[in-house]
């Protein structure tokens, strides 16, 4: 049963077991029902009576705030991005067919080494200059033979024909036996798209027989444990002032990723600086390139308040920034607060909360259903 569910049925048993059942004959009229004080309920002032058994159900856990200058925090838009040096784009070098490697083709998160090929693309050409490729060819293998009967008769001759001459017969039929190659090997071309890096598969955009134009982005090759994030910051001071920096991932931003700050752009894009960070930890996992993610850059400034984690932010009627604060021993207030970013795991309350007030975090959302 799911925490929602097990409140309704809390206080619906709980009206149940308190009503007043009229005895047969007598008119049940329209008289409301008796609500039970000792189950949970939202209270006249907006407070909430929660007893301690629902609260060991619910797993209602909080923590007791503590004032502290924490470091001042700025929330910026960014995107994952590939590690240039741990990554790459395979495209094709020449307009043609694709045809699978020696694995077959590729498929999303399939491991790679570098250097091996993962398809070949056959190079297309119009039918006209194939056939007169082709018979170019054909020219180049009738001239080998002349030249090469021409070498034999001379070699015949060698006490009469001056060495030169026989060289030069020599010569003339090594030239054309790699002209001949060349054009051969041109006709029959095979482009081996190779994989620049280690690492896994992140996009495959190619199906076997398909004809790719070139310069066309076919793969890309990442390694998932090295990756980049950038940011856009609109405070073009803001690079020289990075104490660190991170990204919140998982639900409710549940897990933290810290980052390590690469450098700042000197050109601006749209307007804003380009911020680079390096990504580092075991969460990169969740991370895929091109996603978009909150940036938390805090700088070496800092702001008094109280830290609680993002779980314990909640939203009243009036849309209003809440927490609920435990009063008493089975009595919930709503606080409206002001809050700033922290760490993407938690935020700083600068107003609303003072020191030693008891901020329900887990089981916050479930105190703020009750009705």
């Amino acid at each position: 049963m799911s925490a929602a569910r097990l409140l309704i049925t809390l206080a619906l048993g709980a009206a149940l077991a308190t009503t007043a059942h009229a005895d047969e004959g007598h008119s049940h009229g329209e008289a409301p029902a008796a609500v039970n004080a000792n189950g949970p309920q939202r209270l006249p002032d907006g407070s909430v009576f929660l007893p301690k058994s629902a609260q060991r159900q619910l797993a209602v856990r909080t923590v007791v705030a503590a004032s502290a200058d924490l470091p001042r925090t700025t929330e910026l838009a960014g995107k994952v991005l590939m590690d240039p040096n741990a990554g790459g784009k395979v495209q094709a070098l020449v307009a043609g067919r694709v045809e699978p490697g020696p694995r077959g083709l590729p498929e999303p998160g399939q491991t790679v080494r570098k250097g091996e090929v993962l398809a070949y693309v056959v190079a297309s050409a119009a039918p006209v200059e194939r056939s007169n490729q082709a018979a170019q060819l054909a020219e180049l293998r009738a001239a080998k033979a002349l030249a090469d009967r021409r070498v034999g008769r001379l070699r015949e001759l060698a006490d009469t024909v001056p060495r030169k001459d026989i060289e030069a017969a020599e010569s003339e039929a090594a030239s054309l036996q790699q002209r001949a190659a060349a054009i051969g090997a041109g006709l029959s071309h095979r482009d081996a798209l190779v994989a620049p890096v280690s690492g896994v598969i992140a996009s495959a955009s190619v199906v076997a027989g398909q004809v790719v134009d070139a310069r066309e982005l076919l793969f890309e090759v990442i390694d998932p444990t090295r990756l980049r994030v950038e940011a856009l910051a609109f405070d073009a001071a803001m690079g020289a002032d990075i104490a660190d920096a991170a990204i919140a991932v998982g639900p409710v931003n549940a897990a933290r990723v810290p980052l390590v700050f690469v450098g700042a752009a000197r050109s601006l894009r749209e307007q804003a600086l380009p911020l680079q960070f390096r990504a580092e930890g075991a969460a990169l996992a969740r991370l895929a390139v091109g996603q978009s993610v909150q940036v938390f850059v805090r700088s070496r400034q800092t702001v008094t308040g109280i830290a609680v984690p993002s779980a314990s932010l909640m939203r009243n009627p009036a849309n209003q920034t809440i927490v609920w604060v435990k009063t008493d021993a089975e009595r919930f207030v709503p606080r409206t607060v002001t809050t700033v970013p922290l760490d993407g795991v938690r935020v700083a309350v600068t107003s609303g909360l003072k020191a030693g007030d008891r901020v329900a975090t887990q089981g916050a959302t479930l105190i703020n259903q009750l009705r």
